[in-house]
This record gives structure tokens, C-alpha cells and sequence, in this order.
């Protein structure tokens, strides 16, 4: 038995409530290692000594290169557990409990692993309308300036004596006009790119977070926007930039002409005294920014009168806007006890609203129910572009990188994961595809029937590409490509019409190495849906399928033979 390979984290992924009345406890294993895995709990304050235990078989419910991952949802169980495991190879049966292997139980409680109690506050628990959504991503000054059209007119507005730019013309009159474009496509959700008051026409370097930027509007037709959106049954997010500011925010100008007499000093990072601002990017500047960007000095988000000043623009936007949720940027550069305390004032005006942080490693440390609800799962994109995009693995490999990915999180937290593809940030799918579209619509329907939030920037549904920035931030193109434009309505309205899809489990049916055959079930409540799809470049048999299961949709598929980038689902 390869003890090294074995792993279990109490108050973890491997050992939480998912509700009041259900515990899943997880086991990681070298793969093909054990014959068996056994759970024993018992009541961690039974009168009795030793604890009355009950047993529950542990399923292998993913594997990925190197490990199975058992599971058991205990249903019902005590409110307070203590429990250990029995491992069986075949050719030894160990206990383990506590961190430790053994030949022999102790009946000592307090050396079994706890899970002290199920307390309700405690489990992370995303708003339950994430499991069901859609989003669209929209960068604002690239989206629309009116119904169908965008002006790539650059803009060019006074505040309050400063120079305010925008780049390509969109507008919030511009979104608000083109509700029922994204109502056709099918998306339940928008989140959108800052539209805050800012210098630069992507409006990150921030300088007033109390009203809109008047290269897009004004505070009313933000209003009628989010009024328009809720009467249509869309949700609306908007962008949060709190690690960073503008270097004319009335703050650190303040810092800039007062020095250390100044009463925000303390509002900052690493200041240097006297403040100079660089005129030329090369210069590195003599405080705190984000990067080393010069014209974003960096908030000191653990100053008690910085937490407060954003935990009002968070409340602000809910109570006077009715806005839906955050979306954080930079989140895993801002400390923890900022975020718990931005997390808790905007659960107390609005309980259902998202909070997304945009974190591009593994968010774990994030995802326990304090802090965010969701985070931008740049992992996915990774992988999808290994293996859709570059195809440079194989399924084998592709499936080890998801399981791996799936494992990570709480199992809430796992089926609100923002899913995308590309963004603001990165090049467009459709080019890491080498725009063969065949390879892109793959991605796509793999991001649609996959756990978790599909997000769609701005476009990919009409084929925009590019690898800079100028070309990823193209002006949307609003008669573009019809054919993908219907592929994406086809493939979200098939996820909305079938709840397995966005609740149900997942498992892995074919991923062999050598193989670009990929496919998966995913089950909800006896309801079953398989999904298969061909990467290769030869024909391929399907695998194993359920008697009597019907096409739902397929391309390129016949007679249980899967032609090059064809897929079937089948229910």
C-alpha cells in the first residue's frame, strides 16, 4: 500500500456540509492502489466509550494520473463526527485516523478525525441562481453604443478638471439597447468590465467609485440598465477594483501635494517620501502599485478607513442600483480580512448576490464560504487550451488536469466556478484554436455541459480572434457569424433545458491515453446525460452507453461512430 499517496484534510475539500443534513468526505489514494476504502463515523459525544461507529462504503468517484479520489455523502448523520478510515489493497487492511496509520484502533475519541459540528454558517454555500447561470462578459467600451452598433468614436469628457478617455464608443445605453440581442443568445447573467469614473478607456485606474464614467453615461442610465436587465429576467454584476486605484484618485493626490502630512497616507502601500509620479513608463515609481503599473498605486485594504470606504461603494451599488453581485480584480492580492469584511457587508443588503474574485491559480484558499462565493477559473481555460486549442495532450491527460481542477473545491463551491474561456486579459479561444472553428465548438459544448458557470466574452459567440490586446478588445462585431452565433444558442438553451447538466454529478466514462475521445455522464436525481466528443483526427467507436438512451444532439456522429470533432449527447 503506497501510504505516501494517501491524504485526508478534516474542515477541508476532503470533509464539509454541502447542508444542514448532508457531509461529504473524501480520500485520496495512489490510483489503482486500494481494493477498498471504508468510512467509519461515529457520534464525536457519545455517552458511550468506545464510540458506536457505523460504516460507509467509500465510491472512486474521479481519478486523475497519479490518484483515485474516494467519496461518501453521509446523509443524516450526527451534527458532530468523529471518524477513520479502513484501507484495503488487497494484501493489508490499515486503519488511519488522525494523520496516522495503524494496525489497531485506539478508543481514544479525540485521536479520530473531527468534523467538531455542521454548523449552518459555516458551509459554503454559493447563491443557489449561480448553479443555473449564463453570463456574458461585456468589456463596455468595446461592446455597443447603440441598438446593434458600436461607433468607434473615442471619447474624450472633463472631471472635475481632468481628462476622462474612452477608446471605441461603447456605452451603457449602448447595453441597455441590446437586451434582447443577449436574451436571443439565451445568457441569464451579464457581468461587466469597470464602469466606474477612470482616466484610460478600460477603466481600471480608478478615481471616483461613487458614479459611472462619463465616457459610457451617466448614474440614471445605469439605473434604467439594471431596471431593463431584471424586467427581462437577466442578472447584472459590475467590476470591483480595490486592490489598486488611479493616481488621481482625490486620495493619494491628496498624498502626492501633502506628503506624510497627509491624513491617507496610511490609505497606501510602501510610500516614499517625496511622492513623484513618472511621466515615462520605464521608471519604476517610489510607491506601491499594481505591478508596476505607475498609474495605479496600490490600497493598503487593511487600513479600517479604506475597508470601510469600500465596503460603502460595495453597499452603495446594491442598495441604490439593485445590482446583482461583484466581480473582484486582483483578488488574491488583497488580504483576507478585507474580503471577509466586503464579503459580509454586501450579504447583509443583499443575501442572494454573487461575489466573484478573479484569481488565476487555485482558488481554495478563497472558496471556504468567508470570503468569495466563486472565483474566474483560469485553470479551465488552461486546460482547454491544451488540449482543444494547442492539442498538445491527450483525453488521458485532459481528464487527469480536470479531475485534479473538480477535486480542489468544496462541492458547492465547484458548481458556481466562473468557467471561462477567454477574457479582457487573454487572447481569444477562437485564436489559441488557430480559428478552426470544428476545435472551438468543442470548447464550447464542453463549457456548457461542464460543472459550473459557462462565462462568454463579449463576441466569441460571433467569431471575434485576436492575440493582443488591441485585437482581443476588437469592437463587437454584430453581424458576424451567424452559424456559431446559433451554435451558442443551441448549446445554452440545451443546458437550461436539462438540469443535469448545471447540477448534476460528474463522471468520467472515456479518457485513454493516446486517445482524443472524451466523454463523460452527468447524473442528477436517476437522471443520466452522456457527453462525447472527438479531438482526433480518425473516426472512433463510442464507448459504453446505457440501452435506450436517445440523441439530444449530435454533429458529425452516426451508428455509435464519432467522425473528427464530432460530439453526441444522449440522454
Amino acid at each position: 500500500m503506497n501510504q505516501f499517496a494517501i491524504l485526508h484534510r478534516p474542515m477541508s475539500e476532503d470533509a464539509h456540509g454541502i447542508d444542514s443534513r448532508r457531509v461529504v468526505i473524501r480520500l485520496r489514494a495512489a490510483r489503482a492502489d486500494l481494493k477498498r476504502c471504508t468510512l467509519f463515523f461515529g457520534d464525536r459525544a457519545c455517552r458511550q466509550t468506545p464510540v458506536l461507529f457505523t460504516a460507509a462504503t467509500m465510491e472512486i468517484v474521479a481519478q486523475d494520473n497519479r490518484f483515485d479520489y474516494f467519496e461518501v455523502t453521509l446523509k443524516d448523520a450526527y451534527l458532530r463526527l468523529c471518524y477513520y478510515f479502513v484501507l484495503d489493497d488487497g494484501a493489508q487492511q490499515i486503519y488511519y485516523y488522525g494523520d496516522f496509520f495503524d494496525v489497531k484502533l485506539v478508543d481514544d475519541r479525540s485521536e479520530y478525525f473531527q468534523l467538531p459540528y455542521n454548523r449552518p454558517e459555516d458551509i459554503a454555500a454559493p447563491p443557489e441562481w449561480a448553479q443555473d447561470a449564463v453570463i456574458y462578459n461585456i468589456f463596455p467600451d468595446s461592446f455597443a453604443s447603440g441598438k446593434d452598433e458600436i461607433s468607434l468614436r473615442p471619447c474624450v469628457q472633463d472631471w472635475n478638471g481632468l481628462d476622462i478617455h474612452g477608446k471605441l464608443g461603447g456605452t451603457i445605453r449602448g447595453i441597455t439597447q441590446n437586451v434582447e440581442y443577449l436574451k436571443k443568445l439565451g445568457v441569464t447573467a451579464i457581468y461587466i468590465n469597470p464602469i466606474f469614473v477612470a482616466g484610460e478607456y478600460h477603466k481600471y485606474d480608478l478615481l471616483d467609485y461613487f458614479h459611472v464614467d462619463p465616457c459610457f453615461g451617466t448614474d440614471e442610465e445605469f439605473r434604467e440598465l439594471v431596471e431593463i436587465y431584471h424586467k427581462n429576467g437577466l442578472r447584472v454584476l459590475i467590476d470591483g477594483v480595490f486592490n489598486h486605484c488611479g493616481w488621481k484618485f482625490f486620495a493619494f493626490e491628496d498624498v502626492v501635494q501633502n506628503g506624510e502630512n497627509s491624513r491617507y497616507k496610511d490609505w497606501f502601500y510602501r510610500l516614499t517620501f517625496p511622492i513623484v509620479r513618472p511621466e515615462d513608463w520605464d521608471t519604476y515609481p517610489n510607491y506601491e502599485c499594481f505591478g508596476y503599473e505607475r498609474m495605479m498605486p496600490k490600497m493598503n485594504t487593511s487600513n479600517k478607513e479604506v475597508i470601510q470606504y469600500f465596503c460603502d461603494v460595495a453597499q452603495h451599488w446594491i442598495r441604490e442600483y439593485d445590482i446583482d453581485g461583484w466581480r473582484l480584480d486582483v483578488a488574491s492580492e488583497v488580504d483576507d480580512g478585507f474580503w471577509r469584511a466586503f464579503c459580509r457587508s454586501v450579504k447583509d443588503i443583499k443575501g442572494d448576490a454573487l461575489v466573484i474574485g478573479e484569481v488565476w491559480e487555485s482558488a481554495q484558499h478563497w472558496l471556504e464560504g468567508d470570503m468569495f462565493d466563486s472565483s474566474m477559473n483560469y485553470d479551465f481555460r488552461k486546460h482547454c487550451r491544451r488540449f482543444f486549442g494547442e492539442q498538445s495532450i491527450d483525453a488521458y491527460e485532459f481528464d487527469g488536469r480536470v479531475t485534479n481542477m473538480r477535486m480542489r473545491y468544496r462541492q458547492n463551491m465547484l458548481y458556481a466556478q466562473l468557467n471561462l474561456l477567454d477574457s479582457h486579459d487573454v487572447s481569444r479561444f477562437l485564436s489559441l484554436c488557430d480559428k478552426d472553428v470544428g476545435r472551438f465548438r468543442l470548447a464550447v459544448l464542453f463549457q456548457m455541459t461542464f460543472q459550473g458557470m459557462p462565462s462568454i466574452f463579449y463576441g466569441d459567440e460571433q467569431g471575434l480572434f485576436g492575440v493582443s490586446e488591441e485585437e482581443y478588445r476588437h469592437p463587437m462585431i454584430w453581424d458576424g457569424n451567424q452559424v456559431l452565433f446559433t451554435f451558442y444558442q443551441r448549446a445554452i438553451a440545451l443546458r437550461k433545458e436539462e438540469i443535469a447538466l448545471r447540477r448534476g454529478t460528474y463522471r468520467t466514462i472515456s479518457a485513454e491515453a493516446d486517445s482524443y475521445l472524451y466523454a463523460f455522464y452527468r447524473e442528477w436525481q436517476g437522471e443520466r446525460i452522456l457527453v462525447a466528443l472527438n479531438m482526433g483526427d480518425t473516426s472512433c467507436t463510442m464507448p459504453h452507453q446505457d440501452t435506450g438512451m436517445n440523441v439530444l444532439w449530435c454533429e458529425r456522429y452516426t451508428d455509435g461512430i464519432l467522425q473528427p470533432k464530432g460530439f453526441v449527447i444522449l440522454k
